[in-house]
């Protein structure tokens, strides 16, 4: 049964005309085939010389987009099955979507269509948000996921989401509401629950936690305390080209409540997930082994904290990798791994 533009039509091809890949001494027709049309079709003669002259003999366009099995048969659509998707990246702090830059050119050569939203009032360009941080400090967490979900709603399918540090804690915030077919963390900020934090962690975020008025202003580092915190696996000099390109302030406020207070402070904090949620999405954590502001082992307490007995929840580490592994040297394996996963996985 074929599906173009909503029509729905038997295509019935000989076996002859399956030649030399099945080839059979009489006109015996196979069982109709069925072409899935959000898949990609592969490329070969027998797909242009074979198949698509049955399509037009039925009256039928050949598909843009599709795929038939390559054995001949009906292909039974299974959970997991590769195909195009629409991913959206949620950045963390001190970014902006320009950090997946080089992820959105590469998953869309892959075929998928790709969305990396901006925080509200994210939107211009870094050096804009240098100039004048107010919307910055002055940015909230509800707000935020409201935001992203709207962008998510909106989307024809929902998506496989992938966060990375805060953008970590947003995506488990936004599969813990039911948004999303899997997830997958890299480098996360933990959401309220996590004690762990090891001495790179505090080292990291102790130019924002030693001042308390911070904590109402746009927070930033300076190039050398972004290298430690970031890029510690790059020279210094590499490492304040990706500062000058990228870094911006963060809301000192989300440092101090969500990365000192959450845990010390009565009742659900706005980072609260529920890590016994039945119905959540396949999540997968990755950590960086030489990761100083969210080590791996505040990664792996996060992910052991699900307790979901139906739901997937993975840990992976990348030894040797910083906190800016989503564009460091390697990169590549990262992006794979996370987008191999997500669609094993995604429900």
């Amino acid at each position: 049964m074929l599906t173009v533009a909503g029509v729905q039509a038997e295509v019935h091809v000989p076996y002859a005309a399956l030649h030399p890949l099945r080839p059979a001494a009489d006109d015996t027709e196979l069982p109709p085939f069925r072409v899935a049309l959000d898949r990609s079709v592969p490329a070969g003669p027998f797909w242009t010389e074979c198949l698509f002259p049955h399509l037009r003999e039925a009256g039928l366009p050949p598909p843009a987009a599709g795929m038939l099995d390559s054995t001949g048969t009906r292909p039974r659509p299974t959970r997991g099955a590769r195909r195009m998707s629409t991913i959206v990246l949620v950045h963390g702090l001190w970014m902006t979507p320009r950090s997946w830059e080089h992820w959105v050119s590469y998953y869309e050569g892959k075929g998928h269509t790709v969305v990396a939203p901006a925080y509200p009032g994210f939107e211009v360009e870094v050096e804009a948000l240098r100039a004048d941080p107010s919307v910055i400090a002055n940015l909230t967490v509800p707000e935020t996921v409201a935001h992203l979900e709207k962008v998510i709603t909106a989307l024809d399918e929902k998506p496989i989401i992938i966060g990375h540090s805060f953008g970590g804690t947003l995506t488990q915030l936004l599969l813990d509401r039911g948004h999303g077919r899997a997830g997958v963390v890299i480098d996360s900020a933990p959401p309220e629950g996590i004690r762990v934090n090891p001495p790179s962690q505090i080292k990291s975020l102790f130019p924002i936690l030693s001042n308390p008025a911070k904590r109402h202003q746009a927070a930033g580092f300076t190039p050398e305390q972004f290298h430690y915190a970031f890029t510690n696996t790059l020279s210094a000099e590499e490492s304040r080209a990706v500062y000058d390109r990228y870094a911006i302030p963060a809301p000192g406020s989300w440092v101090w409540s969500y990365g000192l207070l959450a845990n010390f402070t009565p009742g659900k904090q706005e980072t609260w997930v529920n890590f016994h949620n039945e119905d959540r999405a396949p999540l997968l954590f990755i950590a960086g082994g030489a990761d100083h502001i969210m080590p791996a082992s505040v990664n792996k307490s996060n992910a052991h904290h699900y307790k979901g007995a139906t739901t997937v929840t993975e840990y992976f580490e990348f030894p040797g990798r910083s906190h800016w592994t989503c564009a460091e040297p390697g990169w590549e394996q990262v992006a794979d791994k996370a987008l191999d996963w997500a669609l094993q996985h995604a429900r």
